[in-house]
């Protein structure tokens, strides 16, 4: 039968919950057809895996299913994963509310004192309600005539670092793995958040600014949806890989192409409509629940 690994993950703090469900799974009858391993804690307190064998992929997300209605309310994240090619060598990740905390365009819009209206079109569009692309110029539109220096001040003082975005690429890419940050932002912020967390090259939207302001526009197409698909396909044929060894996180529907398309898709602390979607997600761990969704224990994390 296919293998696969259960991990539970849970803020710091409730390990003595995290304790009580993984030795209380093999004991439950309604999985009868599904063999459960002993307990294995990756992160002590914090991220325990039990591998298990189930007759078929039903079998599996009938697991994640059982065991999500018995956390409930609890704050724990409850996911399923395929033993085979666990360790993903390619991390696509989008930016914004992932890789960090804030939307770049609303932090931009504030300068104005539009962010209320900007943010609410910007919820919107994540929540898939807007088409992505009219959503993005219709923004970019009011903001016209914003000053280059705008950006600067958005960049030093709004921006914070997710937590555990430089440990899950640092880590992945100790381990040989390829890390690409892909934004339907704009290169502006994506250049300075991929040197500062560490990944290998970014790809965004390029903002159009003349005499030091900017149009209302962007440079080219618009970077969104189907081309953070077809980063995910170019980076995986160009690294010689395969489909189940890619990883791909984010938060918005615009991410819903690639995290379907990875052999892991991840939907992180995300809007309905993608964590409904994804393989796994996450609402409750930070950005090294990937690490161990991979398998990864804590003494393996590289930190800063």
């Amino acid at each position: 039968m296919p293998s696969y690994f259960l991990v539970l993950i849970a803020p710091k703090g409730h390990g003595a919950l995290l304790e009580r469900l993984a030795a209380g799974i093999g004991a439950r009858p309604e999985a009868p057809d599904v063999r459960f391993s002993v307990p294995v804690w990756l992160s002590e307190g914090e991220a325990v895996e039990v591998a298990f064998e189930a007759p078929d992929p039903a079998g599996a997300a009938g697991v994640r299913s059982l065991l999500s209605d018995v956390v409930g309310s609890h704050p724990v994240d409850v996911c399923v994963v395929a033993a085979a090619h666990r360790r993903k060598r390619l991390l696509v990740a989008d930016m914004d509310s992932t890789i960090i905390e804030q939307e770049c365009i609303d932090e931009m819009a504030d300068a104005l004192g539009l962010k209320p209206k900007i943010a609410a079109i910007t919820e919107r569009a994540m929540r898939g309600e807007l088409d992505f692309e009219a959503a993005l110029r219709e923004r970019l539109g009011l903001l016209a005539g914003l000053g280059e220096d705008a950006l600067d001040k958005v960049w030093r003082e709004r921006l914070t670092v997710m937590p555990g975005a430089r440990a899950l690429v640092a880590t992945m890419r100790a381990h040989g793995a390829y890390a690409a940050l892909v934004s339907g932002g704009f290169t502006y912020f994506t250049s300075r958040v991929a040197g500062l967390v560490g990944f290998d090259e970014n790809r965004a939207n390029t903002l159009e600014v003349v005499d030091g302001r900017l149009t209302g526009s962007v440079v080219g197409p618009v970077l969104g949806r189907e081309a953070k698909l077809a980063t995910l396909e170019q980076l995986t044929a160009a690294n010689g890989l395969d489909a189940a060894e890619t990883l791909a996180v984010g938060d918005g529907a615009n991410d819903l192409a690639m995290i379907r398309k990875a052999g892991l898709g991840v939907a992180y602390r995300a809007k309905p409509v993608v964590a409904a979607e994804a393989g796994a997600a996450i609402t409750h761990g930070d950005l090294t629940a990937l690490l161990y969704l991979q398998g990864y224990r804590a003494d393996e994390i590289v930190r800063d």
